[in-house]
């Protein structure tokens, strides 16, 4: 049996396990309402793109004997998903004509934008991609990595506003389920539909098979409904481009940065997963210096790993039910910091595969619930009003923590010895603790879902003056600088220099302490 079949056996044993689960368990009844069910096919739609562009893809261009050096091209394909928050308030406020009358504004941009995507993965799988010929082909790549990220906007948005309180965490559990659905669809099952090992159809008409995935987030569109969209100039009419332009782009920062303790929570969503970040990076390294063998680290990580993750993302969703969100965070901080401590026995043991696996095992089902309760806490940070923006700019804010700052795992690796590494992720993920205890302390983690209320309308009618306009242009080009300094293999001085124009932005964009409003308090 293939490590993909068995990932997809492991994969549904637990999905299948949870209503069962769920009839004898009262905190993980929740999964078996509408709205998480609607969220799991979302999920599907959202999580197949990404696979066939980098996976599946890379795959394909190696079997027609495209170079390495060509293929690396592929790392160009995640930028859209880094940088999508710079068009997501387009997806926030702009209305389509027609659609948005008869769907709603989250519907019809989804509806819409897999229209689009439908169309370009069909003509992906139809450019037939060779040495030397490849430029058809690296076009629709790139068009079908945009749609995917404008996708990825929309199901984010939706799913956000479409959740009760006492769901939300299992909706967002859901999701992740419904996107690892996606993604093993779109991986082993088109290279399944393609291969002459499997049904031998060719890579065009698998390809456009694997675009009918659109189809389980119409469904749960349709069934869903319109959401809780918040138009709050659907009232005006005739609003000239200036105040359009100010409430679809400025506001969305403004609201954010405004709030009480902005900074503190921001550098917290930097920070949080800075320790987990770090040693996912250099986890396979030390794994081949142990000498341990590839089919070893195949079953422990692909294998038993995959199923401890998914169980781990299934549990997130009671515990911060039973814990609350600022419980949840602090202890499921705690324990993806001292998972690591099963590495470093690991690193002093040596080539021990149980070892190996319950490392593995520990580390996975940690993350898989400090998944689940981040991603709900990113969720309840957005204010319904800018629900789109907001989340996408949160959610690549935390990537700079995950990519940028875990840069350092090697050179650290290098000079401390594996041991000393694995106790220097633990001590990484003290700042994040410190900060979460600030935020806390001071009222700005609450213990509900939702982290904000209403939009404070008064502050927003002030006017925003061009000190504070020049500072959010400088927080979104400090933030580009830092999403793209990676795959773009930008020189330290320079990333360095967008890291400075960031905290200069943020500065300038700051308007002062404000009044605390009755989300901020616990």
């Amino acid at each position: 049996m293939s490590v993909d079949l068995a990932r997809f056996f492991i994969f549904i044993a637990i999905l299948a396990s949870l209503p069962v689960i769920a009839l004898l368990v009262p905190a993980f009844r929740p999964y078996l309402r509408k709205n998480p069910v609607i969220t799991f096919l979302l999920g599907i739609s959202s999580g197949f793109p990404l696979t066939l562009l980098v996976a599946t893809m890379t795959f394909w261009l190696a079997k027609v004997g495209i170079d390495t050096a060509t293929i690396g091209f592929a790392v160009a394909l995640g930028i859209p998903y880094t940088i999508k928050f710079l068009w997501a308030p387009l997806v926030d406020k702009l209305r389509l004509p027609f659609l948005t009358k008869a769907f709603g504004q989250r519907r019809s941009w989804l509806f819409f934008v897999q229209a689009l995507l439908f169309f370009s993965i069909w003509q992906l799988g139809a450019s037939n991609p060779q040495p030397g010929n490849m430029t058809l082909f690296a076009i629709w790549a790139l068009i079908t990595a945009f749609l995917s990220a404008t996708q990825d906007i929309v199901i984010d948005a939706y799913r956000i506003e479409i959740l009760e309180e006492d769901e939300f965490a299992h909706g967002t559990a859901t999701n992740q389920f419904g996107y690892r659905t996606g993604n093993l669809i779109a991986g082993a099952g088109t290279i399944y539909f393609a291969s002459q090992e499997g049904l031998g159809l060719g890579w065009a008409t698998a390809y456009g098979l694997t675009a009918f995935c659109i189809i389980p987030a119409i469904v749960g569109a349709l069934w869903a409904g319109p959401g809780k969209f918040v138009d709050r100039f659907a009232h005006v009419s005739g609003m000239k481009p200036g105040q359009w332009l100010t409430e679809a782009v400025v506001n969305p920062f403004r609201e954010f940065l405004t709030r009480h303790g902005a900074f503190i929570i921001l550098g917290f969503v930097l920070v949080y997963k800075v320790g987990d970040a770090m040693g996912q990076a250099m986890l396979s390294p030390m794994i081949v210096d142990l000498g341990f063998s590839d089919l070893d680290y195949i079953s422990a990580n692909k294998l038993w790993g995959f199923g401890a993750l998914i169980v781990g993302s299934a549990l997130g969703a009671p515990f911060i039910l039973w814990l609350g969100m600022g419980r949840a965070l602090l202890i499921s901080g705690l324990m993806m910091m001292f998972s690591n401590v099963m590495f470093m026995i690991l690193a002093a043991s040596g080539n021990n595969y149980w070892m190996m696996v319950a490392a593995i095992c520990t580390e996975n089902m940690t993350s898989g619930i400090g998944l689940t309760v981040f991603t709900t806490y990113l969720s309840g940070l957005s204010s319904i009003a800018y629900t789109a923006t907001q989340f996408a700019l949160l959610s690549s804010f935390a990537g700079v923590g995950r990519t940028f700052m875990a840069g350092p795992a090697g050179i650290v690796a290098e000079k401390v010895g594996w041991v000393g590494f694995w106790g220097f992720t633990v001590v990484a993920a003290i700042p994040g603790m410190i900060l979460l205890w600030v935020l806390w302390s001071k009222g700005y983690v609450v213990q509900s879902i939702h982290q904000v209320e209403a939009v404070d309308e008064k502050a927003l009618k002030e006017p925003v003056g061009p000190a504070r306009i020049f500072g959010f242009v400088l927080v979104v080009v400090g933030l580009i600088g830092l999403l793209l300094s990676q795959p773009l293999e930008l020189a330290n001085s320079i990333t360095a220099i967008f890291a400075a124009v960031l905290a200069l932005g943020g500065l300038l964009a700051w308007k002062g302490q404000g009044k605390l409003s009755g989300s901020q308090v616990s």
